[in-house]
Formats: C-alpha cells, sequence, structure tokens
C-alpha cells in the first residue's frame, strides 16, 4: 500500500490548521496518558507509545511552524506562531514529567534491536538534558524559560522577516546592473528608483552597481536590520539560554548544545575557530590584497569592506578570469534552473519527480511527487520566489516527517530568487538548499520518528548540501540545462574560467564564516553587554572585510535563533563535505556505483546512526582535513 500524503486545503487555512493541529495534540495526550497508567508493558510497547507522540508533536511543530513563516496571510501566519508556542509547551511538559521518565527509565533493552535501542538511549538522554530530575521548583522554572525563548525565537525571526527597508536611486545610479534588472525596477512618478533589503535587489546591486555611494547606503541599511527592536530581544534570549544551561550544570549555552554533536565540547568550537583561521590566513590576506589594489585603482582608500567587497570581486573575475557575472546569468533562467534541478538530483540518485496538482498557500508553489523504482518516496513543495510577509532567507522545512509504511516525507524548499534570469551563486545556493530536501525526504523511511529526515547531530547537517554545491559547477552537468535565450548551451571554457574565479575569494570567504562562528559562539559564551562593540571586535579579529560603523549585523542574525552558538555547523560540515566528494570521480560525477552508494550509506539512513559512522561506512575510514586543506590551499590562476 502507498504510504500516506498529507492533504492540504484549497482554502480555509484557519480551520484546517487548527483542525489539524487539535487532531495531534489530541493523539498526543491519549498516548501519553496510557504511557502512565500503570499498565505492564514490554519494553517495545513503551517505546512504541512514546514514538506515537514523537510522529504527532513533530508533525504539528512542522506545519505550524512552516506556516507561520510563508502563509501569505498576516492573520494566519499568527495564529501559527501561537499554536507553535502551545505545541512547544505540550514537548516542555512532556521532557519534564518525571512520571514518564520513571516509565521509560524503568524498561531494559532485552529483545530490543539496535534501532530500538538507539531510540531508548536517546530519549532517556533527552529527559534527562531537560531537567527532569531537578526539583519541582526548579522544572517550573526550566518550563517558563523554554515557554519564554519559544516567544523570543519568533519575535526575532519575525523582525527580520518583516523589516524590509530600501533607498531611492537615479536611474543613472543602476549603471553596471545587468539590463533585464533595469527593466525590473522602472523609475516612479518622481523620477526614482526603489531597491529593498530583499536578495533579488541586494545581492545584484551590491555586486555590479558602480556608484559605491549608493551601494554602501544599501549595504548598511541591510546590515542593519531588525534594530534596534532585536536587540533586547537578543539579550534575553541568550540570558535564558545562559541559565538553562546553568541550571543543568553546565558552564555556558554552548557547553550544553555540544554534549550532543559531533565536535563534543565548547572547548572545541574554540579550538576550531582557531585553526581555521590560522588555515585561510594565508589564502584570505592574498584576497584582500587583491581586491584592495584594485579598488585603489578607483580611489585613495585603505578600507575594504561590505560594501565594496562583491563589486569587486566581481571586477577581478572579470578583468582577471575574464568572467563576467552579467554574462553568465544569460545561461540561468529560472524555469531551466529548476528542471534542471530536478533532472540533475534524478538521475544522481535514481529518483523521479512528477509536477502534482495539489492545493499550496501560494500560487508560486510547485507540488512534485518523488517516485524511485515507481514507488512514491514523498512529496516536495518549492516555494522560491520572495512576497511580503515570508521568509526572507533559504531553507528547507519540513511539513510531514516519514514513517517507514505509514506515511511518505513532505518537505519544502523555501528560497527567495528573481523569476528570470538568475546570478549562479543563486544557483547554488538552489543546489544546497534542495540537498536539505532530497537528505529529508530519502532519509524518511524510518520506524523511529526521531531518526527521520535529516535527523543526524546538527553539526553534520549542512555537509550533504554542501557537497550537493560542487554538481552547479560542472561543465557537462551545467550544459544539460544552462542555456541562453537561442538555446546554446553554456560553453564549457566559460565554466572552466568560472571555477578558475571561484578559487579566488575563497580564504576570504573562510575568514567571513569563522567571523560568523565567532559571533554565534562568543555572543553566548561571553554574554558582552555591548553586542554592536563586541561584534565590531570579533569581525576585526576573525574577518578581513573591515566593520562598518553604525551597522548593527548581530540583529539580523537569523542563525542566532535557530542554530544558536552552534554556526560553527557549516565550517565543520565543510571539511566532511570535501572529504566526502573526493570520493566522487570529477570525470563522471553520474558513477551510479559511487552516488548509490552515497544515497543509501549517508543519506538514507537518517538519524539512525551517529554521523561519523555513516561518513565511516560511505568513506571506509574517518573524516579527515587533508581534502578541504587542498581546496584552501589551491591558488587561483588568471586568464591568459
Amino acid at each position: 500500500m502507498a504510504p500516506e500524503l498529507l492533504a492540504l486545503p484549497s482554502d480555509g487555512w484557519t480551520d484546517w490548521l487548527g483542525a489539524r493541529i487539535d487532531a495531534l495534540l489530541a493523539a498526543t495526550q491519549e498516548k501519553l496518558t496510557a504511557l502512565k497508567d500503570g499498565t505492564a508493558r514490554s519494553a517495545a510497547e513503551v517505546l512504541d507509545l512514546w514514538n506515537e507522540t514523537d510522529i504527532a508533536l513533530r508533525d504539528a511543530g512542522a506545519v505550524a511552524h512552516l506556516l507561520s513563516e510563508v502563509h501569505p496571510d498576516a492573520d494566519l501566519r499568527t495564529y501559527a506562531e501561537e499554536r507553535v508556542q502551545e505545541i512547544d509547551r505540550v514537548v516542555t511538559d512532556r521532557g519534564l514529567d518525571r512520571d514518564l521518565y520513571d516509565v521509560l527509565s524503568a524498561t531494559d533493552t532485552d529483545g530490543l534491536d539496535a534501532d530500538a535501542v538507539r531510540c531508548r538511549e536517546h530519549v532517556l538522554r533527552d529527559f534527562r538534558r531537560s531537567g527532569v530530575d531537578r526539583s519541582d521548583e526548579v522544572r517550573d522554572r526550566l518550563r517558563e524559560i523554554s515557554e519564554r525563548l519559544t516567544e523570543l525565537d519568533q519575535d526575532f525571526s519575525r523582525t527580520i522577516r518583516e523589516d524590509v527597508r530600501s533607498i531611492r536611486v537615479t536611474p543613472e545610479q543602476l549603471d553596471g546592473l545587468p539590463q533585464d534588472f533595469v527593466e525590473a525596477h522602472p523609475p516612479a512618478e518622481d523620477g526614482l528608483v526603489t531597491l529593498t533589503t530583499d536578495y533579488p535587489d541586494y545581492l545584484p546591486f551590491r555586486t555590479f552597481a558602480k556608484d559605491a555611494a549608493a551601494r554602501r547606503s544599501l549595504t548598511m541599511r541591510f546590515l542593519s536590520r531588525g534594530w534596534p527592536d532585536n536587540d533586547a530581544v537578543l539579550h534575553e534570549m541568550l540570558a535564558l539560554r545562559d541559565e538553562k544551561a546553568r541550571i543543568l550544570g553546565y558552564r555556558s549555552w554552548p557547553d550544553y548544545d555540544t554534549d550532543v554533536k559531533m565536535i563534543g565540547t565548547s572547548d572545541a568550537i574554540a579550538e576550531f575557530v582557531e585553526r581555521l583561521a590560522d588555515a585561510a590566513d594565508v589564502a584570505g590576506r592574498r584576497d584582500r590584497e587583491m581586491l584592495l589594489a584594485r579598488k585603489q585603482e578607483d580611489d585613495s582608500s585603505t578600507t575594504l569592506d561590505a560594501a565594496d567587497a562583491a563589486y569587486y570581486s566581481e571586477v577581478i573575475r572579470r578583468e582577471r578570469f575574464e568572467v563576467d557575472a552579467r554574462e553568465v546569468r544569460e545561461y540561468f533562467d529560472f524555469e531551466k534552473v529548476r528542471a534542471g534541478l530536478l533532472d540533475v538530483t534524478g538521475r544522481l540518485f535514481g529518483l523521479e519527480y512528477r509536477a502534482v496538482d495539489a492545493p499550496r498557500w501560494h500560487e508560486d508553489v510547485a507540488v512534485y511527487d518523488v517516485l524511485a523504482d515507481g514507488e512514491t518516496r514523498g512529496r516536495i513543495y518549492l516555494d522560491l520566489h520572495p512576497r511580503d510577509g515570508k521568509f526572507k532567507h533559504a531553507a528547507q522545512f519540513d511539513l510531514v516527517e516519514g514513517i517507514e509504511g505509514r506515511k511518505a516525507p513532505e518537505g519544502v524548499l523555501v528560497c527567495n530568487f528573481p523569476r528570470g534570469l538568475m546570478e549562479h551563486q543563486h544557483v547554488v545556493t538552489l543546489f544546497h538548499e534542495f540537498g536539505h530536501l532530497v537528505h529529508h525526504v530519502l532519509g524518511g523511511r524510518q520506524r523511529w520518528a526521531r531518526f527521520s529526515g535529516v535527523a543526524t547531530e546538527w553539526d553534520f547537517v549542512e555537509a550533504p548540501s554542501q557537497m550537493l554545491e560542487e554538481w552547479a559547477w560542472d561543465a557537462e552537468v551545467l550544459r544539460t540545462f544552462a542555456t541562453d535565450a537561442s538555446g546554446t548551451p553554456i560553453p564549457a571554457d566559460l565554466v572552466e574560467r568560472m571555477r578558475a574565479g571561484k578559487d579566488f575569494g575563497k580564504g576570504l570567504f573562510v575568514r567571513n564564516q569563522i567571523f560568523y562562528t565567532a559571533v554565534s559562539y562568543l555572543l553566548h559564551r561571553d554574554r558582552p553587554t555591548d553586542h554592536d562593540a563586541a561584534v565590531h571586535e570579533l569581525q576585526a579579529r576573525y574577518d578581513l572585510l573591515d566593520p562598518i560603523e553604525g551597522t548593527h549585523f548581530q540583529a539580523a542574525f537569523g542563525h542566532l535563533s535557530g542554530y544558536t552558538s552552534a554556526y560553527y555547523t557549516y565550517m565543520w560540515s565543510l571539511v566532511i563535505a570535501k572529504d566526502l566528494f573526493s570520493a566522487f570521480d570529477a570525470a563522471d560525477l553520474f558513477d551510479p556505483a559511487v552516488a548509490h552508494r552515497y544515497r543509501d550509506r549517508i543519506l538514507a539512513p537518517g538519524g539512525s546512526k551517529d554521523a561519523a559512522e555513516l561518513v565511516a561506512d560511505f568513506l571506509g575510514r574517518q573524516f579527515g582535513f587533508e581534502a578541504f586543506a587542498q581546496w584552501l590551499d589551491r591558488e587561483p590562476v588568471p586568464t591568459g
């Protein structure tokens, strides 16, 4: 029998959402009551009941969280946020319920298979990390903290989502922008053009606009989103996380957070930061010197910051590597790219995507069923264009957790791409985020909900997505979908120049990522009184771009909500991703033996094994730093 798929409504979303969540919470309560009714049960029976509560709570939380970020109706988004708070309260209460803990801890492992034993261990570990063994007074405080953190996370994210800033420029200040961008931004009656901090405006403008003052004006607005509202929110958020960690016996929030991650300890983050900063120092300073030297051909400035870096990086790639992003984008029409992405990943992982005319929350959303060997494996929703009130970044959201034999995994890709021509960096981002979506679907055939989909340690989750980016840089892959208006495929020599240009700037990129990592980590560990001063000091220490006075980057650093102190995940995962990719033959990226081994040993297990074990299963060894170091040390080779 085919696994169940969720039927979304054509209208009446508020009623539908309320009814679905009410039903799932009622099912949760029924199973929790049964667990505590005193009936003698085997360990397998207890775990099965617990799993039912996991399934219901995860599905309730997924749909409420998704709709709070993407639904076009502001009232529905607010209602969804309220239901998220309610669901999180149930999750918190469950984790602090000592009677439940007593039932679970009284089980033994006799008769359990390896996955069930692993599930039991994780459940008991989660109970202890929630503070279930503390006094009633302490548990009440932990409950208050959890509920308040849910509200603060929502406030922080909502402020970022809704704070769209803008500048107004003359048509002449669009000099350097691609023609289709100019045509899409006609002047108003007063003769001025409005540009916003949304990605389809901000990224092209900071990359191509020749007017330095206008670039700086829009950059400063982008780096000040969320300010000042999110300053107090962030301070309270950090304080409550720290309080929770200390109540539970940890030195700080990063100590608490890393206890269940690959990296293991807070101190290991600090060591990782310094190791990567040192590793990228030579390449990063080389990149900065090249950018600054080119900038000084236009002015006498001795500074280089975010208002100039993308623009002069593009200039250098155009002049030294003969890569003009305005030419490159002619080959990346959105519709062709989306179709190409599905073709590439379908071929790579043995999947078929069938377009489905199904209800969705906005007409922009494309829906596909995912099949393997003629069998439905899941459903995906692609919500890829910006609109008012929508999540502003790029991410994969769960809609349904897959459970083997019962229901198929369903996931959503939420991005903010233009409708026409795309920058190649947007194409890379799309491949990256789709990597999460494929992981969710292929890893979604699990018995235990907690291991379904992208359920490994959190500092591994970016590795499969980062590795999939490599297919967006391969000439043969790109030729299958990257064609210009006449249908001519992107030339192989242009892709080779793009790859050479890609090597330029990677040292600067790594140092910039280490700056973000340090902000994420040290704001949590040290909890400075003045966030602006601390962030600017960290940028001066780790980034090779100069701080811009008067900006407040951290107020719109959305990862401080979801990733908390663990932004290091991106670089940690990149080290692993480079090692994973080393197993593929660069001359044949679709080799089914390697691709299917990767699919079956990295993606399909979901979280049923530790990430290090998954990697060892695929590589035949533990992961190492060598492939990343070789990539970082490879110098860019200019054309000619």
